[in-house]
């Protein structure tokens, strides 16, 4: 990758909470849909959404969720909002006109959305991408190119002089960065960790040079800020910078987390606790049973589990509970349910369903599974830095390979393996998941998603096994990561989440397409 980014384990890792299908499309694209509300004042009145034919969002948009996502950040929901399954309907009943077309937009993304809204007032464009696992980057406000990620309070100047602006700004403090982006007008983008004051707003109002003001919320649960620094970025720094200090995985985490963040270890290790507990939430309601009409797999994991109960299934108690917890997590993103994107929606069941699923089986306190969590956040963090959670760019092994490392690093601290043992857990993991290709059934991210999932757990729990038998991963971690990278550009586009290839085009994949197209469109009759 060209530029190492500092990902958060909380923005960029095991997270958003939210509703929907896809990470990538719902998550991501409500919080796009958040910026524009704020480029818009809160008042819009017509949008145009352009997707680009050759992305992934022209075939995936209203499957997987992207529309949902938009419609509910245009109205200023939250990604686990209740009503999001019903944001068309809340869309049309706001009064708000909505336009998507499928034209040649000149993406380099396959996730990119360029949007165009207007009011009675004022037209403005945003083109943002979605990057993964929730996470997104603007890349373009009112054609000057911006580089936003929704990590910190955005000040956008309108102003005839940029100079004039400047020049009071560098007399102000409390900014990070203030950048300078050139149009008719231009346009001063001012980044800070607090909104701008009503003061400063006003004596910015007051300059001559300034037209208006647009000011953007930040997206994300962990801000950055100028001059942000982290102990380590890959592996092997990790491992350097542990040199004499003897710390777990898990510490390591909270230390990379407490500097990134500029957070307390308290308050890295409650941020985990509360979703480790929402995991288990999610899990507890799936093998209760979920209802859902808009899918093609139904109901399983209770069957799965008194089968269990029965003695009817093979014999492999923390495996079949990891098979069950898997199940059970997939079935509630599926039905609309609040899940962890862990990296992503589409991989949420693996790891959640793989550290629970052991650490239930066997018996051990939440303290040793939010430890766990954190462990796996980390290795997370290295394949966010240098890879991608995304599928539409590297495949289901950015997705669930990502999510099978995670875990097996995890299992290896449940199992109280030592640091060494993670790493190579976690390498293994992913060499064992190069090349997994992403080919949802009937445009839905159900199928054979809810398979590679749970082959990503069994893969996690056979890997963390193999390191406490201290096996040899010969492949370092980092390497691993770089690999999965360039095998993901090596993936041809139609095997990329895009619905163009693999199962997704086969016979039954297309009449079980048509058959839920044909409900929804009696649905809305």
């Amino acid at each position: 990758m060209d530029q190492v980014s500092y990902p958060s384990i909380f923005n960029d890792v095991i997270g958003p909470v939210m509703r929907g299908p896809s990470s990538s499309h719902c998550a991501a694209s409500l919080r796009i849909g958040r910026l524009c509300r704020d480029l818009m004042d809160g008042k819009i009145s017509e949008v145009l959404i352009e997707f680009d034919p050759n992305g992934s969002l022209a075939t995936t948009h209203k499957s997987q969720g992207s529309d949902m996502g938009l419609f509910g950040g245009f109205l200023g929901w939250e990604a686990h909002d209740e009503r999001l399954p019903h944001a068309e309907g809340a869309i049309n009943t706001a009064g708000i006109k909505i336009a998507i077309d499928i034209v040649d937009i000149q993406a380099d993304h396959p996730n990119t959305y360029k949007i165009t809204l207007s009011n009675s007032k004022e037209t403005r464009a945003m083109t943002a991408i979605s990057t993964g696992g929730g996470m997104i980057e603007v890349i373009a406000i009112d054609g000057a190119k911006v580089s936003m990620q929704g990590d910190y309070h955005e000040t956008l100047v309108y102003c005839q002089s940029a100079e004039e602006v400047v020049r009071y700004l560098k007399g102000s403090i409390g900014f990070d960065h203030v950048l300078v982006h050139e149009g008719n007008p231009n346009i001063v983008e001012v980044k800070s960790q607090r909104p701008a004051s009503g003061e400063t707003l006003e004596e910015l109002r007051a300059l001559k040079a300034v037209q208006f003001i647009k000011q953007l919320s930040p997206v994300l649960p962990v801000l950055s800020r100028k001059g942000l620094e982290v102990p380590f970025i890959t592996c092997a720094e990790m491992l350097e910078y542990n040199k004499g200090k003897g710390l777990a995985l898990w510490e390591l985490a909270v230390r990379y987390e407490c500097m990134r963040g500029n957070i307390s270890a308290e308050e890295v290790f409650e941020k985990m606790r509360a979703i480790v507990r929402i995991m288990q939430s999610s899990i507890d309601q799936g093998l209760a049973g979920t209802k859902y009409e808009d899918r093609i797999l139904g109901s399983q994991s209770p069957n799965f589990k008194r089968k269990h109960e029965e003695g009817r299934l093979v014999d492999g108690n923390v495996l079949n509970h990891i098979v069950m917890y898997v199940s059970a997590m997939m079935e509630v993103k599926s039905s609309m349910g609040v899940i962890v994107a862990a990296p992503t929606a589409g991989s949420c069941g693996a790891l959640p369903g793989a550290v629970l699923g052991a650490a239930n089986t066997m018996g051990l306190p939440e303290e040793e599974t939010v430890k766990a969590m954190l462990a796996a956040g980390l290795i997370g963090v290295f394949i966010a830095a240098h890879s991608t959670f995304a599928a539409e760019v590297g495949g289901c092994q950015a997705e669930c390979g990502s999510g099978s490392s995670m875990a097996a690093a995890a299992i290896v601290h449940l199992a109280k393996g030592s640091l060494q043992q993670s790493i190579a857990a976690a390498s293994v993991a992913l060499q064992n998941s190069l090349g997994m290709v992403c080919d949802p059934i009937a445009n839905r991210v159900e199928a054979p998603c809810l398979g590679k999932n749970v082959m990503a757990a069994s893969n996690a729990l056979s890997c963390a096994n193999m390191a406490l038998a201290d096996y040899d991963p010969l492949i370092p971690l980092d390497e691993v990561i770089e690999a999965m990278y360039q095998v993901g550009n090596s993936i041809p586009s139609t095997l990329r989440c895009t619905n163009l290839g693999g199962l997704s085009i086969t016979q039954t994949a297309k009449a079980l397409e048509a058959k839920l197209e044909r409900q929804q469109f009696f649905k809305s009759c």
